[in-house]
Order: structure tokens, then sequence, then C-alpha cells
């Protein structure tokens, strides 16, 4: 009986633990320079977070005052916000096909059609105004584009001859992370429902 026990309690370890996710992300299949912007802009976005967990008092309670930062890392760590404060009106703008990921790492704003939308987006599509939705698109792409010109500045192998292969990289990878049915450019200029 404890050798069953036992055999049952090894296959269950083994084999019954399977709630786990497991991304994995093939590095021999990105390019150097994929790896390299992949890994400024992962540099960037720590320090982001980093900024935001800074507690603004010292342990006796006084308020500190935070480190001066250059006005070009205060305009990258707002971009960084701006992307994260509009990521869920993106999704759905996404899911709703009113823009798409194009070939140089920004959105393209197409018809904003409101005919024949899911039903879960009906609400959100309604509140939804032109005025609304292009600024949110503008504001995104200005955030976006701040975001790569700051991975090339700290990135010492780039340079600004290199940001035409560096908007192609973000491109790239913001077509791999689309989702089933969203538009996106492919690298010959065409569009595309990502299957």
């Amino acid at each position: 009986m404890k050798k069953i026990s036992l055999l049952s309690m090894t296959l269950f370890l083994l084999f019954g633990c399977t709630l786990a996710q497991v991304r994995v992300n093939v590095v021999s299949e990105r390019t150097a320079l994929e790896n390299q912007v992949l890994g400024s802009y992962n540099s960037l976005s720590q320090d982001v977070l980093l900024v935001a967990s800074v507690r603004g008092v010292d342990p006796l309670g006084r308020i500190k005052t935070p480190p001066r930062k250059s006005r070009e890392y205060q305009d990258t760590v707002g971009a960084v916000e701006t992307l994260s404060f509009h990521a869920d009106d993106v999704d759905f703008f996404k899911r709703l096909r009113w823009v798409g990921e194009n070939n140089q790492g920004l959105l393209t704003p197409f018809s904003m059609d409101k005919r024949g939308v899911p039903e879960d987006l009906k609400e959100f599509a309604a509140r939804y105004q032109a005025g609304e939705f292009n600024t949110v698109v503008q504001e995104v792409n200005r955030a976006r584009e701040t975001v790569i010109l700051q991975v090339v500045k700290i990135n010492e192998n780039l340079s600004k001859e290199d940001l035409p292969k560096i908007r192609k990289v973000f491109g790239k990878l913001n077509r791999e992370n689309a989702l089933p049915g969203e538009k996106v450019q492919t690298e010959d200029g065409s569009w595309m429902i990502k299957p």
C-alpha cells in the first residue's frame, strides 16, 4: 500500500501540476539589434518602475526631496505612464479595428466604424467620439516616439542613424504581440488582419 501511495504521489508531482503557464522566448530567433532594443526597453521600463516605487518619506517620517532628473528623463517617465494609462483603450481600439499596429512601431488610426460592434464593447464604442479617439491615438504615438528615441539614447551601441531599423524592430515586436483579429502592417507596407 505504501508503494502504491508513494508511486501515486510521485506521478501527481510529475504530471498533476499543470496550472503554471510557461512563456518561452527563443533568443536565437531574435536578431542582435532586436535583443539590444529589447534590453534597452526593459531597462527603461525597470527604471520607471523603480521611480514609481521610491518612497518620498525617510524612516523618521520627513519628506525627502527626490533627486533632480533631466527633462529628457522626466519626459520618458511621462511617456511610459501615458502608455500605461491608455493601454486598455488601445486594446479596445485594436479589437474594434479602429487602429492597427504599423510597421514603424506606431498606431495607425482607421475609421471608427460602430456597426457590428461586439456586445461586450458596445458601451465602450458608444462613449468614444472622434475627437477623443484621435487625441488618445496621438498621445500614445507621441509617447511611443519618446520611448523609441530614449532606447536609442540609452544604448551605447545605437545612434540616430539606426532609427529606421529600430522603428522596424518596434513594428515587428508590436506585430508579434498583436492578438488574432487585430490589424497589423507587414514589413512590405500592406495591412492584414492577424490570423
